[in-house]
């Protein structure tokens, strides 16, 4: 390792939340130095474009930089990712060797999408995740070759905005997912099923209750087909596994902090704990790689991958970094995301995590025009509209209040509802995370 250079506040992590905490630092009045590390060789871009615009084509992937809105005078080491951090020295090593010596450090190092196992075909050609710029680059060369069958692994988010996108493309498309509707785990099966139907009127194949166990491949080392878990194939020629995200952690292993695959774990006021708990003072995070216990819901540690949690967390973890221990202030975040697929625009609010009911308070199911609101123990918890975003506002503040279920009746346009169970699987683990790129 090269001499640590003069210390300063570094950035470690070049993209949305990395961005907007540099810029907040400078807003809340910051005049020393500033690094900003990043492991792409680009300048901060916007992510939720990428499933959308650049796949379709309609935006080049050098086409969706983000605006910086601050003048920063910051030194930008981008295309050499961190790789150690000594807390004991306060500094950080970079892929190259060089060392940054640090007064106080932001991590926002994001998530990296999930890949298919090399063991079980991950290595194979034709196999794709979709996660970073140069990620859709290559995909979407791949789709302009016109595959004869794409199969989609995951009907989340990315999975479905992926299987619209080959659709509008007029690529024949399979999608798998182990749950009995997409977006099962997020939004339920009842609401689910509404995306199920847009899938199949689209012409999407979707296979649900099937798990990929392994790809196969011809002599080249193609991709040729998928085998499921009940004996059956698929078979396809282009693979997009679309199975959620790691937190970008690995370069915090030997810290001495509260780390893993899931995430970095921070106090409210987004300090990094130690290993022994305690929050370490010049150490904070933000964005998608925080994991933080959100007052909203209870102090529950969460993990929240949306557009507008990356940006109002770094704005509020740069403003504690520059204040004195005893006005450390609290994060709260009441978490919201967007999505637009089969030609339907998806806005939610809240987290529906553990809701007992759901109602439609806006519109009908069978219209797919509508408004659910999610409920727990007789408390509004979330909402999600279908194209019918207009009481969405007027929802997200009775759920921030913990209004009772549903909290608005007699609105305009609104007749009587039912209330349902939202039909969700059972949970996978215990931890809470909210995987979704999108604003």
């Amino acid at each position: 390792m090269s001499k640590a250079e003069t210390a300063g506040i570094v950035v470690v992590g070049a993209s949305l939340a990395g961005l907007r905490g540099a810029e907040a630092l400078r807003r809340n009045g910051y005049a020393g130095r500033l690094t900003i590390v990043g492991d792409e060789p680009y300048r901060p871009y916007d992510r939720p474009p990428l499933s959308k615009h650049v796949l379709s084509g309609e935006l080049a992937p050098d086409a969706t930089a983000l605006p910086e809105l601050v003048a920063l005078d910051a030194q930008w080491r981008l295309g050499h990712a961190a790789v150690a951090l000594d807390r004991d020295k306060r500094s950080i090593v970079l892929a190259d060797g060089t060392g940054l010596a640090y007064e106080r450090l932001l991590v926002a190092t994001g998530a990296q999408a999930r890949p298919w196992p090399a063991a079980s075909g991950g290595g194979l050609a034709g196999i794709f995740t979709l996660r970073g710029r140069d990620d859709t680059a290559r995909l979407r060369r791949a789709l302009s070759e016109g595959p004869r069958r794409v199969l989609i692994v995951g009907a989340g988010l990315i999975g479905c905005e992926a299987a619209s996108c080959c659709r509008d493309l007029g690529l024949p498309v399979t999608l798998v997912d182990p749950n009995p509707t997409p977006l099962a785990r997020s939004l339920g099966t009842w609401v689910g099923g509404v995306i199920a139907d847009c899938l199949r009127d689209a012409g999407v194949t979707f296979q649900a209750g099937a798990q990929v166990l392994r790809f196969a491949g011809d002599a080249s080392g193609r991709v040729v087909r998928a085998h499921l878990a009940d004996g059956s194939t698929v078979e396809a020629d282009l693979v997009i596994v679309a199975l959620g995200a790691t937190r970008a952690t690995h370069w915090l292993s030997a810290a001495g902090l509260t780390a893993d695959s899931g995430g970095v774990t921070c106090d409210s006021a987004c300090r990094v704990l130690g290993a022994d708990g305690t929050p370490c003072p010049d150490i904070y995070a933000a964005g998608d790689v925080a994991r933080w216990p959100n007052p909203l819901y209870g102090g529950r540690l969460m993990v929240v991958e949306h557009w507008g949690n990356a940006v109002a967390q770094a704005a509020h973890a740069a403003r504690n970094m520059l204040m004195p221990a005893e006005d450390q202030q609290p994060y709260h975040h009441l978490p919201a995301f967007w999505s637009s697929q089969f030609g339907i625009n998806l806005k939610a609010v809240g987290l529906s995590d553990g809701a007992d009911a759901v109602a439609i308070v806006q519109g009908s199911r069978a219209s797919r025009r509508f408004l659910a609101v999610y409920g727990r123990a007789g408390r509004s918890i979330a909402a999600v509209s279908f194209d019918q975003a207009r009481w969405l506002p007027a929802y997200a503040e009775a759920i921030a209040a913990g209004q009772a279920f549903p909290p608005i009746r007699e609105a305009t346009d609104q007749g009587g509802f039912l209330s349902l169970a939202p039909g969700f699987p059972p949970p996978r683990a215990t931890s809470m995370r909210i995987e979704a790129r999108h604003g």
